[in-house]
This record gives structure tokens, C-alpha cells and sequence, in this order.
């Protein structure tokens, strides 16, 4: 009887926990989401400081072996954080590694996240630092095949150095490191991405200030499934480096070099 009864708690006290990581979020994260343009600043920063001290609960809450599924809600939370427009011209994007933080400490393997990292955290929040430490720590845990398509978060990460700290060496290697996990496998986008990551790590060798290696970075920004605030950012920067944009008829974007790097 005593073993039933055990039996029985464990998973109850596991829907508990996972049912009070939801209900800690969500109430909060529509006060948030929600606000109008009467809604004072001073108000809008208690709030955020709030759903800041919300996810640090969450980054010291025992999952019981729901990692991935707590990753996923908080991954939800920060879409509909990152999408208001409206709240986040008023208070900024600060909160966007505290996310990632909770996201990929539980999920590493979460290909998504990286890219949402990237450009939340860097593009936005003005944090690349934070944008790599956090890649490099999920890097630890990952392989060229594991998930699928890894190699991405050695560009995502590359685009971080390059464009938003300046360093030419360290992106030169993550983007070699790219080209190599990618030239694993023999799908066409595979082969594309190893190619192309191989040209921009020898771009960046040959020439630390290459301007067809930051146009070729920002293009990965500009295609890579963007919001229009990030595409008008990336053409805004390929055409200061001397690039043109054409629109394809297949309604594709094509990067014209300068032709001198």
C-alpha cells in the first residue's frame, strides 16, 4: 500500500511543479504583453523587473526530466515578449539573454533558440557578448550531427563576432568550424552553408577588414527569416559596405558585391 501511494505522488508532485513553472509565467507575461500606450514607464519597468525575477526562479527550478517541455514554454514566453513592438520601444530588450539563459541551460539541442539568441540578444539588446557566451556554453553539448544542422550555431555565432564585436579572428574560426560540420553531410543545403562558411572564413583570413565577409554575414541576417526592423537593418548595412540588393523574380533577395573588397 505504502509503494502505491508513493507511486502515485511522485507524478502528481511532477504536474504540480510543471503546472506552477506555467502558471508563474503566463499571468504575468500578459501583463506585459498587453500594455497600451497610456501605460507609464515606471509601471512597465516593475513589470519587467518582475518577469526578471521570474525567470531566475525558473533557472534554479528542479525539472523532474521536463527539460525540453519548460524549455519550449519559456521559448513561447519570449516570442510574445520579443514581439511587442510596442512595450519594447519603451523598455528595451534586456531581458532577452535571461531567457535564453533558462532556455538552453534546459534544452542545449534547441536549434531555434540559437537563432532567436542571435539576434535578440546582439542585434537588439546590444549584448554579443552574452549572445556568445551563451553559444559557446550550448556548443559544449552539441555535435556536428546532434541536433541536425548544428553547424548553423557556428555561423549564428560567427555573425555575433564579426558584426557586433569586431573580431575577425575568432569569427574567421567559427565559420571554419561551420564549413566543416556542414561538409558532414551531402544534402544541398548542407553543402551550401559548408561552402559558403568556407569563403567567408578565407575572406576573413586573407583580409581581418573584408568588406564581401561582413556583406556575406550580413546577407545571413538579411535571408535568415528576419523581422522587417532586421532586414532594413542588414540593407542599411550591405549598402554602407558598397553592396546592392536585387530583388530576384522569385522574389528572392541577391547581394551585389563591390568590386573591390
Amino acid at each position: 500500500m505504502l509503494l502505491s501511494r508513493q507511486a502515485f505522488a511522485t507524478p502528481f508532485v511532477i504536474c504540480m511543479c510543471i503546472l506552477g513553472v506555467g502558471l508563474i509565467q503566463f499571468p504575468q507575461l500578459q501583463k506585459l504583453i498587453n500594455r497600451k500606450q497610456s501605460t507609464s514607464l515606471e509601471i512597465l519597468k516593475k513589470e519587467i523587473k518582475s518577469e526578471s525575477l521570474r525567470l531566475n526562479f525558473l533557472k534554479k527550478t528542479p525539472s523532474f526530466g521536463y527539460d525540453n517541455f519548460i524549455a519550449d514554454l519559456v521559448y513561447l514566453n519570449f516570442l510574445q515578449y520579443f514581439g511587442d513592438d510596442e512595450v519594447r520601444d519603451k523598455t528595451g530588450y534586456s531581458l532577452s539573454p535571461e531567457y535564453f539563459e533558462v532556455i538552453l541551460e534546459r534544452d542545449p539541442r534547441f536549434l531555434e533558440a540559437y537563432r532567436s539568441l542571435s539576434i535578440s540578444t546582439s542585434l537588439y539588446a546590444g549584448m554579443p557578448e552574452r549572445a556568445i557566451a551563451l553559444s559557446e556554453k550550448g556548443l559544449k553539448s552539441l555535435s556536428p550531427s546532434v541536433p541536425e544542422k548544428s553547424y548553423y550555431i557556428w555561423r549564428y555565432k560567427g555573425v555575433d563576432e564579426l558584426l557586433f564585436l569586431g573580431n575577425a579572428q575568432a569569427a574567421r574560426q567559427s565559420f571554419a568550424t561551420a564549413a566543416n560540420w556542414a561538409s558532414k553531410f551531402s544534402d544541398s543545403e548542407s553543402q551550401l552553408m559548408a561552402n559558403t562558411s568556407q569563403r567567408t572564413a578565407e575572406f576573413l583570413s586573407r583580409n581581418p577588414k573584408s568588406k564581401y565577409a561582413q556583406i556575406s554575414t550580413w546577407s545571413m541576417v538579411l535571408n535568415n527569416h528576419a523581422d522587417e526592423r532586421t532586414q532594413k537593418r542588414a540593407i542599411k548595412e550591405i549598402e554602407a559596405l558598397g553592396g546592392k540588393i536585387v530583388t530576384t523574380p522569385e522574389g528572392t533577395n541577391k547581394i551585389i558585391f563591390p568590386p573591390k573588397d
